[in-house]
């Protein structure tokens, strides 16, 4: 009888409980399409406007225009409030203009992805690490957009919530935040407009005829080399989830009469969250580091001291999560 009885149980159980599995697959697979709209609408739509990045009582608004013809892709973003900077892309090739040290550097590639293209283009694995919602709608800088959810599912990592536009699928709005559900960063457009043509000045620097002038403006290029293999230096620790994106050799121009100084970088992610290592030797005339962790809103810094080099370790992820990594670092013997 009580066999028949638990039997009888558990066949009620899987049939109620079959379509609350299902619903909550098919919501997360929803979730999932909104997440890829917006990592290829960031890669394929013009647009241009004004965002507001906040940490805390900091705030900063900045101004962007991202066109994208003939299979190019162009943007130029400049902050607003406080010291000017100026950032023109175009495909691979970023300048960074700093008017108050009167300095341009120039890279032909970055591996950090800016607002609004946070998400990159391939999500495979996103729901192994956070919990994926869709939430209600809302309005931003007038326009109707569906907020998404990410819960993580371990304590390596922070939760983000999104608004995308129910349209165009661009990202409008990006909130980060801690385990107690308090926000650390956010990132938002104030006024935005999509598809609009733009007119070729808007994507010229403010500076460059300055630069070019043969001023006292000073231009270093950032030079970047692939490493093949990483035999010196051994990463006895893993992040769950986070992957090696990148290992690369880093060094900028410096003035006449001095050596550029190379730095090794990696980048691991785990789809959203970022975590960059930098080694590079310490100079005899450095003084102590300070190897407690910090956090600065979002981004968690440790520094360590490996034979004779300087391992910072830096990311928007708790700081638990990079000292777990930068205590696993170690040159190979």
């Amino acid at each position: 009888m009580k066999a028949g009885l638990f039997a009888w149980l558990g066949l009620v159980a899987s049939l109620l409980g079959s379509p609350v599995l299902a619903q909550t697959a098919l919501g997360q697979q929803e979730a999932l399409q909104w997440l890829q709209r917006v990592a290829g609408a960031a890669q394929t739509l013009s647009y241009s406007g004004t965002f507001v990045y906040r940490n805390g009582s900091q705030s900063e608004t900045s101004r962007v225009v991202h066109v994208v013809s003939a299979g190019n892709r162009m943007e130029k973003m400049e902050v607003l409030d406080g010291s000017p900077r100026e950032i023109i892309r175009r495909n691979d090739e970023v300048k960074c203009y700093l008017p108050e040290s009167r300095l341009v550097i120039i890279e032909q590639r970055s591996t950090r992805r800016t607002f609004p293209a946070l998400l990159p283009a391939s999500l495979a694995g996103l729901g192994e690490h956070y919990v994926i919602r869709q939430g209600r709608r809302a309005r931003i800088a007038d326009y109707d957009t569906q907020i998404i959810r990410l819960e993580p599912r371990d304590a390596w990592r922070y939760g983000r919530q999104f608004w995308v536009d129910r349209q165009s699928g661009l990202l409008l709005k990006a909130d980060l935040f801690d385990e107690r559900g308090a926000a650390l960063e956010s990132l938002a457009f104030t006024e935005l407009r999509i598809g609009e043509p733009a007119s070729p000045d808007a994507l010229k620097s403010s500076f460059a005829h300055v630069a070019d002038a043969k001023d006292p403006w000073q231009v270093r290029q950032a030079r970047t080399r692939d490493m093949r293999d990483d035999a010196q230096w051994l990463f006895r620790v893993e992040l769950p989830g986070f992957r090696r994106q990148a290992a690369m050799r880093r060094s900028i121009e410096q003035s006449a009469g001095k050596d550029a100084q190379e730095v090794l970088h990696w980048v691991f992610s785990d789809g959203l969250a970022a975590v960059s290592v930098f080694i590079n030797p310490l100079s005899p005339q450095a003084g102590p580091v300070d190897t407690a962790a910090h956090s600065l809103g979002a981004i968690s810094v440790v520094k360590r001291v490996v034979d004779g080099h300087q391992v910072v370790v830096m990311g928007d992820v708790p700081a638990a999560a990079v000292k777990r990594l930068a205590d696993g670092i170690e040159v190979r013997k």
